[in-house]
């Protein structure tokens, strides 16, 4: 075996991750979690290869996302036993570990409630308290399928005919589980778990399956972290943009329109700011903007490769006897507005940019506030290249997303999705177009993660993601590499030989969607916006009626400043206006009462600075933005 200081250690055949650990020393094959092997996971009880690069992750490595991982795979089989146990009859499902936590899926034979939860938690508890060790056996198909036929386990049955071999059991006390693993040796290092909600999911996320009681939970090697990872919960419920956007009077929902955000005025100031940028940036950057249709035939899908594979999330219609569909997404209109004429090389990179809606028929069970809707605006574009051209224009979309996350006070990182089996072109375009990749992401110095076979069958992809002010990963943007949309659509360009040329197109949107990424910032500030960002950026207080002319008068002189400004001349008590001043999270607020005057103003700033300053000085020190 190659150890991580590249030393070697020899075992003899057949020896395992835990054979590995006891020969290095004791504690280590006491403390042993997990073996990281060549970048993926294996469990401690399987075989080890001749040569094989190893990594013995142990209860020490409590921060580790892999060890991580097994402790709370192990944990959520300690929930399907508690569960089995307490509720007789109860179907068990899947229960994987997810970021952040585990979750197993029930089919119970009545309904649950959230105040089942602590019960369960409890019988979890009395495990732990017993100890469980995990044993692993392989068995055949016909074996597994027998075993849960006749424990009356129709689900398991069902995992049984899909899964791939070697099918393996994992018993823990009187329970077995078909699992592929990897799990703990024991429990001992399992020494703070909770469970933290319940969910209905439909058996493998199909609506026309049965729906399933899914309980969620979370484990820590130390009951600090679990304490820490609750108060990031808390933390994250009060930033949640559901609550915070109709509270700051950004938008709601409506059932007239399932999914589809309804702008307020307010909303709109913030939607207007990015779009400023988006504009302004891509102005600079050489794009155009153009603007294509909402509705395309059916023929137009067929073409651009989307039906039938993203058929079921569009919404479709007929008109005049002719099947149309509403697009999903913005590639087709870019393809046409390209072949509109014959394109020579001198027009190439072309850039064409296009924000405008998108539907896109979610199933009701994914929809999630503005992360997940039904009406989606990306800030697209398509860049239309040379093969020589990739490397730049690749470079340019990275440095174009590195500029904009910054301009939020998030940090970018990314994930670079490489040739899947079923990849079209040769080894060497492959080689070259990931690489035009990689470049692009060590050039701009964006941190980034390859995610092997993982890219679309036409060519690699950049999935970009920004870390908040919790620390939470979000998905963001995409640059993608494309080179089959444009052929499917017969697109060529003339070169300086006069003859017609294959090209490339780069397809990217930065910020996603305009609507996930403004949930985004509403959680990342929690409300309380940069100066540049927030829809009201001064307000100005009146003491009394007498005072009404006069700050009318200031909210007037910083709207011809540039300001967001406003008078709030409700009869309320002055305490009462500024209190909801400060819950609407208003950077700004001017008091004027009869000692103020244009040259002496009382100014408090949200988080309750004060000061007296003069109108020009407070409009003068007011941050620019970007």
């Amino acid at each position: 075996m190659i150890l991580p200081d590249n030393s070697e250690l020899e075992l003899p055949e057949g020896a395992t991750g835990r054979d590995a650990a006891a020969a290095i020393g004791p504690k280590l094959a006491e403390q042993a979690v997990l073996v990281r092997s060549n970048g993926s996971v294996k469990d401690l009880r399987l075989p080890l290869e001749d040569g094989e690069q190893i990594q013995i992750l142990t209860t020490r490595d409590t921060d580790d996302p892999d060890a991580l991982y097994v402790l709370r795979h192990s944990s959520a089989h300690l929930l399907a036993e508690a569960v089995r146990r307490l509720y007789p009859g109860v179907k068990i499902a899947i229960g994987p570990p997810v970021e952040n936590g585990f979750y197993y899926d029930f089919d119970f034979p009545e309904p649950i409630a959230e105040e089942d939860l602590a019960p369960i938690e409890e019988e979890i508890r009395r495990e732990l308290d017993e100890g469980r060790a995990w044993e692993r056996q392989e068995v055949s198909r016909d074996e597994a399928r027998r075993r849960f036929a006749e424990e009356d386990e129709p689900y398991k049955v069902e995992l049984v005919e899909s899964a791939d071999e070697p099918i393996s059991f994992y018993t823990q006390g009187d329970f077995t589980d078909l699992c592929r693993g990897p799990h703990l040796q024991d429990s001992k290092p399992i020494k703070a778990l909770k469970l933290t909600g319940l969910a209905g999911a439909y058996w493998r996320g199909d609506e026309k399956k049965p729906q399933l009681t899914r309980i969620y939970g979370t484990a820590f090697y130390s009951q600090k972290d679990l304490d820490a990872h609750l108060e990031r919960i808390e933390e994250a419920k009060r930033r949640d943009h559901r609550k915070l956007g109709p509270q700051l009077d950004l938008f709601h929902f409506s059932e007239h329109s399932p999914a589809s955000p309804l702008w307020h005025p307010k909303g709109m100031v913030i939607w207007n700011e990015l779009e400023r940028i988006r504009r302004r940036e891509n102005l600079n950057r050489g794009y155009h903007e153009i603007r294509t249709p909402i509705i395309y035939d059916e023929k137009t899908w067929w073409t651009s490769g989307h039906f039938p594979k993203y058929e079921d999330l569009m919404f479709k219609l007929e008109v005049e006897g002719r099947p149309w569909a509403m697009k999903s997404m913005n590639c087709p209109g870019a393809m046409l507005l390209f072949g509109s004429r014959p394109r020579s090389y001198r027009e190439l990179p072309l850039r064409l940019a296009e924000a405008s809606p998108l539907h896109r028929n979610e199933l009701t069970g994914t929809l999630h506030g503005l992360l997940r809707v039904r009406i989606v605006t990306q800030d697209d574009a398509h860049i239309f290249c040379t093969e020589d051209q990739i490397q730049d224009e690749i470079a340019g979309c990275v440095d174009f997303a590195r500029y904009t996350y910054e301009l939020f006070d998030m940090t970018a990182s990314a994930e670079l999705s490489t040739r899947p089996d079923n990849k079209i072109g040769t080894d060497e375009q492959w080689d070259r177009n990931e690489a035009a990749l990689e470049r692009a992401l060590a050039l701009n110095e964006i941190p980034y993660t390859i995610a092997p076979g993982e890219g679309a069958f036409y060519g690699p992809k950049i999935d970009l993601f920004m870390d908040d002010a919790l620390g939470r990963k979000w998905q963001m943007g995409t640059i993608q590499l494309d080179s089959q949309m444009p052929s499917r659509f017969g697109l060529k360009y003339v070169g300086p030989d006069n003859a017609e040329h294959d090209l490339y197109v780069v397809h990217r949107a930065l910020y996603g969607s305009f609507e996930r990424f403004i949930g985004i910032l509403i959680e990342h500030y929690a409300g309380d916006f940069p100066f540049w960002l927030a829809p009201v950026q001064v307000r100005v207080l009146p003491v009394g009626d007498e005072h009404r002319a006069a700050a009318d008068g200031i909210a007037e002189k910083l709207k011809e400043a540039g300001v967001r400004a406003e008078a709030d001349e409700r009869d309320e008590t002055v305490g009462k206006r500024i209190r909801d001043a400060e819950v609407e999270k208003i950077p700004y607020v001017i008091v004027y009462g009869d000692r103020e005057s244009e040259e002496s103003l009382a100014v408090r700033e949200r988080g309750g600075a004060q000061s007296t300053q003069s109108l020009g000085s407070f409009i003068a020190g007011l941050p620019s933005a970007p």
